[in-house]
């Protein structure tokens, strides 16, 4: 993942939507999910492919006369490099701040702490 930067918002919505689809993903299916609700123009959405090609994040083909795309990354590789880089940012690389940060605002439930106490004992080989 060296390399890999944060994606603009509209760049990760476009991804989000190819990670939704099965790929070969054309245009067409991008501006069936993304033209009207986001009240983009095909030229946008076309500028924002040729970006996230130029930033490794997409390959593109054109099968006859239609540009198909696949990912070159995929959505867990991402989101895992977006919560390192938030953890790193904003709770100085440690969890206990992140869980602090959440559990103070209500974010955690009873069963999540339960479902997390789980998940630490299973990574210390159930001791």
């Amino acid at each position: 993942m060296n390399g890999m930067k944060k994606l603009p918002e509209a760049e990760f919505e476009v991804m989000k939507s190819i990670w939704a689809l099965d790929p070969p993903v054309t245009t067409n299916m991008l501006m069936e999910r993304l033209g009207a609700s986001k009240g983009w123009k095909l030229q946008t959405l076309i500028s924002l492919l040729l970006r996230l090609i130029d930033r490794g994040f997409l390959r593109t083909e054109k099968i006859s006369k239609e540009r198909t795309y696949y990912p070159l990354i995929d959505k867990e590789q991402y989101v895992q490099f977006e919560t390192n880089n938030f953890v790193e940012k904003y709770h100085d690389r440690s969890i206990v701040s992140l869980i602090n940060t959440l559990y103070d605002g209500k974010g955690i439930r009873a069963d999540d702490l339960d479902e997390l106490s789980a998940w630490l004992k299973q990574q210390r080989g159930g001791q």
